[in-house]
């Protein structure tokens, strides 16, 4: 197997290969034969599946500078060294079914990468640099240890496809719905409570997978006519239609459990007038998001850290108007087995809730327009 092996990457180097097999080889070490000399250059894709490697070497970008796609899925990696971010042209890196449990922050530095994964490893925790791989399209993280999602993925703005199945996630960031080029979200068999108020909103959206999310009883209604996965989530029991009302007004707040801090209010048909705060908001809002460019206007220093981060990630926007909401929501429910996708969706109790900036939005929204 030895010898099998030196002759393979023999070859490789006299033949100047850009692609190069190495998968089921047994190896436990990274072969030095591709680290001799100036190792490989021209090497584009190397492919290591199913080894038994343990970790990766410091100067893997110094011999092998040219690499765009490396597969390393199935090995026994604990760990990747910080070297990783000198691959500059590498745009597909998959170290599925490893023994992670740690990602340098170093990861950040790939910024050609288009396809990251990581799935079924043992990461509790991702690195904010995440949100420097700009040019990221695929990033599936399913499978691990995972408890949230670094508020900085918002600013890989082309992410298309995002995979965080099985981990034990309690929610998901709002920065998410700034994902507009987001296409797929899936985030089955983790403990979420709620979805953001604004996820669905992007025409980009099509495809949402939150099944066996046993304590997810609400769904924005921006979802609707999406392709959701929702079976087994929320709780199933029968209702009687003398009980109907009552039944729907707990289950409005079963929907609503878990919301963030910031929702201060929950709002109903018979208030009619918007706190203070809440207006305050909104007007400092539109000052600061629709100032003209040549006025040089100071942020609101002033404001505690909580509200300007706020004042930037707002809560949603009304799903009647479209008005952005910060401290108050006026929700109104919908429960599936009232709309077209009750024969779909057999297996889950879950409801639309749709989330208004006032009583006057709340009584006009209807989920079919």
């Amino acid at each position: 197997m030895a010898t099998e092996l030196h002759e393979t990457i023999f070859m490789a180097k006299q033949e100047r290969h850009k692609n190069l097999f190495l998968n089921y080889r047994n190896l436990n070490n990274f072969p030095v034969e591709l680290l001799k000399d100036e190792g490989l250059q021209f090497l584009e894709r190397l492919y290591m599946k199913r080894n038994s490697l343990t970790t990766l070497p410091d100067n893997l970008a110094q011999k092998l500078p040219n690499l765009i796609e490396l597969y390393l899925h199935s090995n026994n990696i604990v760990i990747i060294p910080q070297a990783i971010g000198n691959l500059a042209r590498l745009q597909s890196l998959d170290l599925s079914n490893n023994a992670l449990q740690l990602l340098c922050p170093e990861i950040g530095r790939l910024r050609s990468l288009r396809h990251l994964r990581l799935s079924n490893n043992h990461l509790k925790y991702l690195p904010q640099e995440i949100g420097d791989l700009q040019e990221l399209e695929t990033l599936d993280v399913s499978m691990n240890q995972l408890i949230s999602l670094p508020e900085r993925l918002h600013r890989c703005v082309s992410l298309q496809n995002l995979t965080a199945d099985h981990n034990q996630l309690s929610h998901v960031p709002r920065q998410v719905c700034w994902l507009h080029r987001l296409n797929q979200l899936s985030m089955a068999a983790n403990r979420l409570t709620f979805l953001p108020l604004d996820l669905g909103r992007s025409r980009e959206l099509q495809f949402v997978f939150v099944d066996n999310n046993i304590d997810l009883k609400g769904l924005p209604s921006y979802l609707y006519n999406k392709v959701i996965g929702c079976s087994g989530c929320g709780v199933s029991g029968q209702v009687l239609e003398s009980d109907l009302g009552e039944a729907l007004g707990e289950a409005l707040s079963e929907a609503l459990v878990g919301l963030p801090a910031d929702v201060k209010v929950v709002g109903s048909e018979t208030d009619n007038v918007v706190p203070l705060e809440e207006l305050t908001m909104r007007t400092l809002h539109k000052i600061y998001s629709h100032r003209p460019t040549d006025l040089n206007l100071l942020p609101p220093i002033t404001l505690p850290k909580s509200l300007l981060d706020l004042l930037q990630f707002p809560l949603g926007h009304c799903h009647r108007c479209s008005q952005v909401m910060f401290t108050i929501i006026y929700p109104k429910l919908f429960p599936l087995r009232d709309t077209a996708l009750a024969g779909v969706h057999r297996r889950t109790t879950v409801s639309f809730v749709a989330y208004c900036c006032s009583s006057r939005c709340l009584r006009t929204f209807n989920l079919q327009g």
